[in-house]
Order: C-alpha cells, then structure tokens, then sequence
C-alpha cells in the first residue's frame, strides 16, 4: 500500500469505533475503542489530569489503517517506567521536559501491542511517518511503553536512534498442567507444601472466593469492588486514579472482558480483584480488601487467577506490575524494553549513557530471579 497520509492527532472519540476496533486483536482489551474512550470520558484522561489524548492515525484515502495511542503528558505519573530523574536533570539543566509525547496505555503497565496496522500496510513505512510527529519540535522526547518484543524490534529497525530502556515484570505461563494440582506437581515440595497451606488458611478464616465473569457481575458487586479499590489508595494516602464511573463503563461496553475475583465472609463481600481478559491472556489490574486476611491477596490475586485460567484455557495471566513474591508462586520473570526518542542531543547522550549502565543491573535481576523460580529441575 502507497500514499500513507498520516491524521490530524485526536482524542478517541473523534476516530470511529468501528474503523478503530478493526485493528485491534481480540487478546488485548486494553487497546480497545471502549477502554479507551472510558478513560477519556470520565476525565481519568483529559488535559486537567496532564494527559491530552492526541492518538496517531494513519489512512489511505478514507480508510483508517493505521493507529498508535499516543499523548501528551505534562507530568510522568501513571506510566511505570519512570524517568523523574531524567526530568529534573534536564530542567535543573535549563531545559524543558515537559510536555512530552507518550505511546502506552494510561495506568496500565501490561505488556501488549502498540502500533496497530492493517495488514497491507508497510510497517516501516508507517512507522517513519509517524515519526515525524515527535521530530516536529512540540516535545521534548517520545515514549514507547510495554510493548511486545517483536514491535520494540521492529521500530528500532526503522528509528535506529531510539534508546532502550530495559525492565522485568513477572508472569505465568500455562505449561500444560492441566489443573491447580498440576500446577503444584510440578513445584518443589517445600513451595507446594506452602501454597496448599496459604489456600487451607483462607478457608480457616472462614472466607470463600467467588468469580464472576461478565452479566454475572451485578451492580452491587461493583460498587463494593470501587470500595475497595479507594481503600488501597487511601491506606498510602491518596487516590486512585480511575473513578466509579469508569468501571461503571467498562461493565456496560466490555462486559465479556471483566473477570471479578469477590471473597465473601459469612456470606458477605469483603474483597476484590477486577481483571481484564482477552483470548489467551488474563490480566490482573485492580485490587482492594475491607478486612485484613493472611493470605488473602495471594489467593484472590494470583490462585483464583491461575485456577481461572486453567479452568478456561487461557494460557498467559499477567497478574501486573512489580513484586519479587510473586516468583514464589511460579511467576517467572519476563524481560520487557521501553523505547525512548530524545530531541535534544545533550540529553540524549546522558539517558543513552543512564539506560546502556542501567541495563546490566536489570539483566544480572532477570537472571537471579530465574534461578530462584521454585519448578523442579
């Protein structure tokens, strides 16, 4: 395909749900017209909040056939790959970092596809002309968050000048274990011995846990879960950064996509996971308690969600961002690498110098993380 015109930037509601939506696979959810018009339209994302949503598009004539998400971000909250320390240095320095331009998904640190394209697009071409959209001058850098492997290849193959920035995440994979007992068979006997007796505990304590897919997710089942997603905020002091009536519309637009992970006492709901899933992949997003429970995050943040994935054949739970503990628990680590598109030449040689320094530190992780998986040899 020729003549690749690249689109005026626009919020999400000014591209069509449909045209858009055709370019999204069926595994990542988080790309999807309704998530991301969910974010915009209940203000979570919005220029008050220091990110505009200026989304890349690319046509042949009047057909849409190219996306990419991308922002403006005035501030580096709510990305997870976190470059404070490049900001401050650059305007202690007597620059400007801020706005800077960001391809990911606003508060989602899970790895996924980022430049969508039909398939009789040239992908390097499409990736050069959108390019020009942060070589224009208007930002400091662009930012290329949790994306998947074999994109992060390719748009290095067509920017060579874009920098790596490399980190670990943690996440399950479905060996063939067939069920939860499987799973555990194939552990060492001490960390088969302490998971069976972190599950017995949470019955000891007298909860039960209970999924809920889809319809099955009520109203009230709902609200109870935003309880106690405000409760984690507060406990450290602060707010989330999605609102009730976010996930008020993800439960009327993507219903097929919510998994509720409720524990009930005498009955009762006293806590929640909300995961996202799509084809293959189960993600864990959000998560709060009413009670203090041992054991209870383990089991209603990683047990129920392997056992679901087994149960439905999903075969990836990514359970999010961060935490050694989940090693333990047959998570095994997973090298991810974030792009970073520098304007200026100073500051470009000095994150360059920061990421190649950084990156051996990340790597000797990955490999003693690996070692301390508890699968037998």
């Amino acid at each position: 395909m020729t003549r690749l015109r690249l689109g005026m930037p626009s919020p999400i509601g000014a591209i069509s749900p449909a045209s858009w939506n055709a370019l999204v696979g069926d595994d990542y959810p988080f790309l999807r017209h309704e998530f991301l018009s969910a974010l915009e339209d209940t203000g979570a994302v919005a220029a008050d909040t220091g990110w505009v949503p200026r989304h890349l598009t690319l046509w042949h004539g009047d057909e849409l056939v190219g996306a990419l998400p991308h922002y403006l971000k005035y501030h580096s909250f709510g990305e997870y790959v976190f470059d404070w320390a490049w900001a401050d240095a650059w305007e202690r320095a007597g620059g400007r970092y801020y706005p800077k331009a960001l391809s990911a998904i606003p508060f989602t640190p899970a790895p996924g596809p980022r430049l969508l394209l039909a398939e009789d697009v040239d992908p390097q071409q499409a990736r050069r002309l959108l390019a020009e959209s942060w070589e224009a001058g208007e930002v400091s850098s662009w930012h290329l968050l949790f994306a998947e492997q074999a994109e992060v290849d390719a748009w290095r193959q067509a920017c060579p000048e874009l920098i790596p920035r490399h980190g670990v995440q943690f996440q399950w994979r479905d060996r063939g274990f067939g069920d939860f007992d499987g799973f555990l068979a194939t552990l060492t006997s001490k960390r088969r011995k302490a998971i069976r007796r972190e599950r017995r505990r949470i019955a000891e304590q007298g909860l039960t846990l209970h999924r809920l897919q889809g319809d099955e997710i009520g109203d009230e089942d709902l609200a109870h879960f935003f309880r106690c997603y405000q409760l984690t905020y507060l406990e450290r002091g602060q707010r989330g950064y999605l609102d009730e009536s976010f996930f008020e519309r993800l439960h009327r637009d993507l219903p097929e996509s919510l998994l509720l992970i409720q524990a009930r006492l005498a009955g009762r709901p006293v806590a929640a996971a909300l995961c996202l899933q799509g084809a293959r992949t189960l993600y864990g997003r959000y998560w709060g308690s009413e009670v203090m429970a041992d054991g209870l995050h383990f089991e209603a943040c990683y047990y129920q969600g392997i056992e679901h994935c087994l149960a439905t054949g999903l075969t990836l739970f990514d359970p999010g961002t961060q935490g050694e503990h989940k090693l333990t628990r047959g998570f095994a680590p997973r090298r991810l690498t974030s792009l970073h598109h520098i304007v200026d030449p100073r500051l470009r040689d000095g994150v360059a110098r920061f990421c190649d320094e950084e990156s051996s530190h990340v790597a000797a992780y990955h490999d003693a993380a690996a070692r301390a998986l508890p699968f037998k040899i």
